[in-house]
């Protein structure tokens, strides 16, 4: 055995040995409700509505609740375990990360956020072209003692919106804007990404796409024109839907229109309820 090898296996020994400093008891007798990681980017595969995994990039946070007896959790295990691999994610996936996440830190809460940019294929409404257009989703789990877990699904998509008041005082024309609608829902594990997404779209004055042609510009304004909506209106029709649909829960819907005659934003938030049965 030469020097070099005599060396390695002493500091291997003595690693072995090192003192686990955050597992000793904590005489301050505080619990820690949310203590982890956040802010790490890591690639995933996110399964879209036709069954195929689509490449992107999250980012994580992932917290557990600390007891008032334990000094410190174990960091490492939160990038550990992105690093040893994932599944192609889906709400259903996302939940059993969730529940190993928890199992692995030993606790009894738990939190884990994965926020990432998700594209559609569309087909602009004349021409037929085919482009991608994004929006940001989010997955979310939350675990308390004693009160199960809940799914949460977050989109924030982008349509348009035209002005009623701007289209009925005006001899022609009528101001419109990009708009971003965000739903934010406690889900069953079965709705998809897509199906939040389309509510958003179709409840707005029209959808935005990628790449259109002029027979599609056409075709896309003049739907606006005849589809005129506040943001209060947005929201509100955009809450009823769903309120209708039987794989939403507790919701939260909120617009922001991005005024073209003003150098603010229009904004309006509702909560409700769909027709989910919480656990």
């Amino acid at each position: 055995m030469n020097a070099n090898d005599s060396m390695f296996r002493a500091n291997a020994a003595h690693s072995t040995a090192l003192d686990d400093t955050q597992a000793r008891p904590d005489d301050r007798h505080l619990a820690i409700q949310r203590v982890g990681i956040r802010s790490l980017r890591h690639p995933v595969r996110v399964a879209n509505v036709d069954g195929d995994a689509q490449a992107t990039v999250a980012t994580f946070a992932m917290y557990v609740g600390l007891p008032d007896h334990v000094k410190g959790t174990h960091m490492s295990r939160f990038a550990q375990m992105l690093a040893e691999g994932l599944d192609v994610i889906t709400p259903a996936s996302f939940l059993a990360l969730s529940r190993a996440m928890q199992t692995r830190l030993e606790a009894q809460s738990s939190y884990l956020e994965m926020r990432f940019p998700y594209f559609r294929r569309k087909r602009a409404p004349v021409s037929g072209y085919e482009s991608l257009l994004d929006a940001d989703v989010a997955f979310i789990v939350e675990s308390k003692e004693n009160q199960g877990e809940k799914l949460i699904i977050e989109v924030v998509a982008p349509v348009t919106s035209l002005c009623p008041c701007s289209k009925k005082i005006s001899d022609y024309g009528a101001h419109n804007q990009r708009s971003h609608i965000t739903i934010r829902a406690e889900a069953a594990d079965s709705l998809t990404i897509d199906a939040l997404i389309e509510i958003a779209e179709q409840q707005a004055s029209s959808e935005l796409y990628s790449v259109l042609k002029r027979v599609d510009e056409k075709f896309v304004t003049e739907r606006a024109y005849d589809n005129p909506k506040f943001v209060e209106d947005l929201v509100r029709d955009i809450a009823l839907a769903c309120s209708a649909h039987e794989q939403i829960g507790d919701y939260m819907v909120a617009s922001e229109n991005f005024e073209s005659i003003h150098n603010h934003s229009a904004y309006a938030e509702l909560y409700g309820r769909g027709r989910l049965m919480s656990s």
